[in-house]
């Protein structure tokens, strides 16, 4: 069969799923999702195994230490992917919620109604948890879910979907709604973005390359997820042993996540007293440092920032530091170099606190927190397929009612257009 048969033969497949899916109750869904948690924990053994097949092949690559660290499976990722189904199973289901309603002059009464979009693509690169996750809220949301996995998890993604795929078969969910493209060829992708009509949307989630690619070459509607540039501010006012502690966790805690500081910003009035416990601190657990003159004079021997720097997601242990005249400068270096994605203010000034969460435009802006917890888990929406990055539909972690739609529903009684 050719490429492009098989890919529009899985659209279709997943067509049919969706309209399966559709008809599900939520007690249905919820206990599809219970089984499927408990699927993947009993199976901890052999999906660690598939991995590490996909960790050789990694390594034998030459891939970074960040990839390979995204694409790494241990019990502790399998209990949250088990723990991120169990949560969409215990969250309301959106699908058929009526609101807005409101009556018409001629008496018929209009609102809308929450509905599933039908099938979403996913489009994503080394995480494996990606395939629990975006299953577990598309199928919950009445969505059916093509997923298309990056060639170096395929012996882990196709473990996770195997399992799943078995779960919702066994309790009558149309196989379709879980399909899973397992071609190598990047080609495949390229077929997947051709389908409008079939497929009504498509998710990237990886790198800004693979983003770009997606959304320039997709005749169906992408929600993006670029990369994320984030920065944690601290003020004058800061809680001196607050602001390194969320700074030291907003970089160390997993910086190959898309939410980890990538900046430090500190203010010039406390700078002289916060950076040399702080950035001592961060080399004492392996972080590259790269400071602007005045962060160097204050700490010497760490590397100099430029320009280019402060536009780098690294994913890595390597952090810019500078320091900024008040937090006008620091929104206006926020505003130039930030991805939108997550950005944080340390202070304990209220006014402060608020001009920076009013001025500073991305999907999630924190006062005194980390921006580790730009997070689908962390803020009550269960396990989220992505970031987005757009101010189109979906802003921030997308939970289920981000993989809904709406439509108008009018109840009358015989009114007619004059």
């Amino acid at each position: 069969m050719e490429l492009k048969e098989y890919v529009i033969g899985k659209a279709k497949d997943a067509k049919e799923g969706a309209r399966s899916l559709a008809r599900a109750s939520s007690k249905q869904k919820n206990a599809v999702l219970i089984k499927m948690a408990q699927a993947l924990n009993d199976s901890t053994e052999m999906l660690i195994l598939e991995n590490a097949k996909d960790i050789q092949q990694a390594e034998t690559k030459g891939l970074t230490k960040a990839m390979i660290e995204r694409l790494t499976i241990n019990k502790k990722r399998i209990q949250e992917m088990s723990d991120g189904l169990i949560e969409v199973s215990q969250l309301p289901d959106p699908v058929g919620e009526i609101f807005n309603m409101r009556r018409r002059p001629n008496g018929m009464m209009v609102g809308k109604m929450r509905v599933p979009i039908g099938v979403i693509g996913i489009i994503y690169e080394a995480r494996p948890n990606v395939t629990a996750d975006a299953t577990s809220l598309c199928l919950k949301a009445g969505n059916a879910v093509i997923l298309r996995g990056g060639t170096e998890a395929i012996n882990s993604n196709k473990a996770i979907v195997s399992i799943l795929r078995k779960v919702a078969q066994a309790e009558g969910i149309h196989e379709g709604a879980i399909t899973y493209i397992d071609v190598p060829d990047r080609q495949a992708i390229m077929e997947m973005l051709k389908l409008e009509g079939i497929i009504d949307l498509i998710i990237p989630r990886g790198g800004e390359g693979l983003i770009r690619t997606v959304t320039e070459n997709s005749r169906i509607p992408v929600l993006k997820h670029y990369k994320g540039v984030c920065h944690v501010f601290v003020d004058r006012d800061a809680d001196l042993q607050m602001a390194e502690d969320v700074s030291f966790n907003a970089k160390v805690q997993r910086p190959a996540t898309c939410n980890a500081m990538e900046t430090l910003l500190v203010d010039s009035e406390i700078a002289e007293k916060f950076l040399p416990k702080m950035l001592k601190r961060f080399q004492d657990n392996g972080v590259e440092l790269r400071g602007c003159p005045k962060t160097s004079s204050i700490y010497p021997n760490i590397k100099k920032v430029n320009d280019e720097d402060y536009h780098n997601e690294y994913l890595d242990l390597i952090l810019n530091i500078r320091v900024v005249k008040d937090i006008n400068e620091a929104m206006d270096h926020i505003a130039k170099y930030s991805s939108s994605h997550s950005d944080s203010i340390i202070t304990k000034d209220y006014d402060k606190a608020m001009l920076f969460l009013n001025e500073v435009d991305s999907s999630a802006v924190f006062i005194n927190a980390s921006t580790r917890l730009n997070d689908g888990f962390q803020f009550g929406l269960g396990a989220e397929i992505g970031i987005s990055t757009d101010k189109i539909h979906a802003r921030g972690p997308m939970g289920l009612e981000e993989l809904t739609c709406t439509k108008f529903i009018v109840f009358g009684s015989g009114q007619l257009r004059e």
